[in-house]
């Protein structure tokens, strides 16, 4: 139980947006029995059911047996760096940018057991990847859920529209990747006893995770989380104590926090002067908010006065890159790669990749149109 408070007591990130939220609970018009509804409940139980089947196929050991498989398929750092990206790429293009993280993740930090690699690199990448990947379709992430709900394109309609940003994007990824990892040879441990694994908390984890995600597609997900919550109590309790708790009072605090500020007068000042903007105007305005609210908040807040126009779709999915609440799948990663000089170095790559996205993305729909 020390151990689950731990977490809470060191987390600066959460002791800041309590400090935040605050200071705007003083200055915002709200009344505080709105203040349940700021959070976006289906996406805290998402994560809560994320955290504990990750860390039940980690507790299990399944990922030190797929990180040594893997590490022997390899030579070289470069090739093993492409294949991770385009894998996240891949995954989150149909399960969403936080569950390819959630798998990958895990299984990028066992490959430290069985070599040296820039490990926190290569999950910087994997962040970097999910962003590209999971803009192509309407599943792949949040603000594409929402804008295609809010739409009338179909499922193959929205994949043509964010096709060439898509591949645009991933083309650039793997060019970056390429220059930023050594074709050295990947230097391997000697590892003579073979990993050990629970076959049957593996089997049990791996069952209520397609479980899970078929519960997100039938919206049963709350019923499948506390299956999931008991099954785990029944066989395996000291997995929901390892779970990084504190990162869901994160998000819980950064939803409201982002509420509070659409709250404050300053900000309903000027809200209605949104649906008179520009195309230029209305990109440059749903990248900036991103950087400083998420993607997924600057989303939902300029749907309320503009159309889910494919300018607006390109520009929120490129504020995925740049500072790291750009997308939430930034901190899920980060924060699950367990190393604090990890968030300064991901903004050296992941800055000039949004420079990078925001002018040649602006030019390619210039020259679509």
């Amino acid at each position: 139980m020390p151990q689950l408070f731990r977490s809470f007591l060191h987390d600066s990130i959460l002791h800041l947006l309590v400090v935040i939220g605050v200071v705007l609970a003083f200055l915002a018009d709200f009344r505080w029995p709105d203040l349940p509804g700021a959070v976006d409940w289906h996406t805290i139980i998402t994560l809560t059911g994320l955290l504990i089947l990750t860390k039940g196929l980690e507790t299990s050991g399944y990922f030190d047996v797929l990180g040594g498989r893997l590490i022997a398929r390899f030579r070289h750092e470069r090739a093993l760096a492409l294949f991770m990206v385009l894998a996240a790429a891949l995954l989150s293009t149909f399960l969403t940018n936080d569950v390819a993280l959630f798998i990958l993740v895990p299984l990028t930090l066992t490959l430290r057991k069985f070599s040296r690699l820039p490990i926190s690199r290569l999950i910087i990448f994997e962040a970097l990847a999910v962003n590209a990947g999971s803009l192509l379709t309407p599943v792949g992430n949040p603000q594409n859920i929402l804008l295609w709900s809010h739409g009338s394109l179909s499922v193959a309609g929205f994949i043509v529209q964010m096709l060439p940003l898509a591949v645009w994007l991933l083309l650039s990824l793997v060019l970056l990747t390429w220059f930023s990892f050594s074709k050295r040879t990947i230097e391997k441990h000697d590892n003579p006893h073979q990993p050990q694994w629970q076959k049957p908390l593996f089997v049990v984890s791996v069952l209520l995770y397609l479980l899970f995600i078929a519960g997100l597609e039938w919206q049963v997900t709350g019923w499948v989380l506390l299956l999931i919550i008991a099954s785990f109590l029944l066989m395996a309790r000291p997995v929901l104590l390892r779970i990084d708790w504190s990162l869901l009072a994160v998000f819980i605090a950064m939803f409201i926090d982002v509420w509070l500020l659409t709250r404050l007068p300053v900000m309903q000042a000027h809200f209605d002067a949104i649906a008179q903007l520009g195309q230029g105007q209305l990109y440059l305005l749903a990248i900036g908010l991103s950087q400083v609210i998420s993607n997924v908040p600057a989303t939902i807040l300029l749907l309320q006065k503009v159309p889910p126009s494919e300018v607006l779709a390109w520009a929120v999915n490129i504020g995925g890159f740049g500072l790291l609440p750009g997308s939430l799948a930034n901190l899920i990663a980060l924060r699950m790669a367990q190393d604090r000089a990890v968030w300064w170095r991901f903004h050296l790559f992941s800055l000039p990749l949004l420079g990078w996205s925001m002018a040649s993305g602006w030019l390619l729909l210039q020259l679509l149109k």
